[in-house]
């Protein structure tokens, strides 16, 4: 979530006539995140959140986001409920760009997880994965392994300002991820950026999932192995470690749904070295490509060198574990 496109409560109203949604009481950008303009909105009928898509979500993708939260809120999964508009779509248009409304979920995140969070996140994952494998839409993930290389060309000659040793050891974890990455692992829709601002609590349970915009067809461990890295690590960026116990609450609460087979430990190492890595060059090519004018929170690149030295060195799934 992020500000690029600036509205006022002119723009808002108008925005909110073509809905069925009330007369708005307030709104308030919200610079978390860096993909899209998002708005928190309230109305007399209630709370909710709009989001207009910039130019890096390809409009095409917008029915499979918006399909992917419709199916899964009427199979009672907590997340953001796509809101119609007048003309019973779902998918808006705002100048040259175009915008959702959603419903807004109760609680908020935390900034750091406990192992039973971490099992709870674990166990609602794997529930996503089980509700998801009937749908019959699909979305390749453009974000994958094939992906990486090209974005590193694209940084390559810059991101040495960032860390002097950075283009040489992203060519050495992008070799190994390349030379090593699975073929034939279980796979179906999802979620693809579960890091801790894109879960809710309230009350210490768990509320939702929120932020569907990277949800793709992917190796369902590949999930498991973003979570790894996005949940369990912890420490100031110079010396984080990994928290097993975190690591393994999850994958107990996620086996309670859908055991992880024998192949899929066997590849969790270098997805895990993988994902290090995805979140590594996308987040080195935003600090890179600041946009100019735009309220957002660009996340520190630096904090996933520990994180690949970690995945390097393991040796098996359960160095994840013990």
């Amino acid at each position: 979530m992020a500000v690029y496109t600036k509205l006022d409560k002119e723009k808002i109203n108008s925005i909110l006539s073509e809905y069925r949604l009330g007369n708005m009481k307030k709104f308030e950008g919200i610079k978390e995140g860096i993909e899209n303009t998002n708005y928190s909105i309230e109305t007399d009928k209630g709370k909710y959140i709009l989001t207009i898509y910039e130019k890096r979500v390809n409009k095409n993708d917008l029915p499979f986001f918006s399909g992917l939260m419709l199916g899964l809120s009427k199979k009672s999964f907590i997340c953001p409920k796509p809101i119609s508009n007048k003309n019973d779509e779902y998918i808006s248009d705002f100048e040259d760009k175009k915008f959702m409304i959603v419903s807004h979920l109760e609680g908020k995140s935390k900034k750091n997880l406990s192992p039973l969070d971490c099992k709870m996140v674990g166990r609602e994952s794997a529930k996503l994965h089980e509700i998801t494998k009937n749908f019959n839409f699909k979305r390749e993930n453009d974000l994958s392994v094939k992906s990486w290389r090209k974005i590193f060309d694209q940084v390559k000659n810059k991101c040495s300002k960032i860390h002097p040793d950075l283009p040489q050891l992203i060519e050495g974890n992008l070799i190994d991820v390349e030379n090593n990455w699975p073929n034939n692992l279980p796979s179906g829709i999802i979620h693809a950026d579960l890091f801790n601002d894109n879960i809710f609590f309230k009350k210490n349970k768990f509320s939702g999932f929120i932020d569907f915009y990277f949800s793709c067809n992917d190796f369902y461990a590949f999930e498991i192995a973003i979570c790894f890295n996005a949940l369990c690590f912890e420490g100031v960026k110079e010396n984080l470690s990994f928290n097993v116990t975190k690591a393994k609450k999850f994958m107990e609460g996620y086996n309670e749904v859908r055991k992880i087979s024998e192949e899929e430990k066997k590849s969790i190492k270098v997805l895990s070295q993988g994902a290090a890595l995805r979140f590594l060059l996308t987040r080195v090519f935003d600090y890179i490509n600041i946009v100019d004018g735009a309220v957002v929170k660009i996340k520190d690149p630096m904090e996933y060198l520990k994180r690949l030295e970690f995945h390097k060195n393991a040796k098996s799934f359960e160095d994840y574990l013990i």
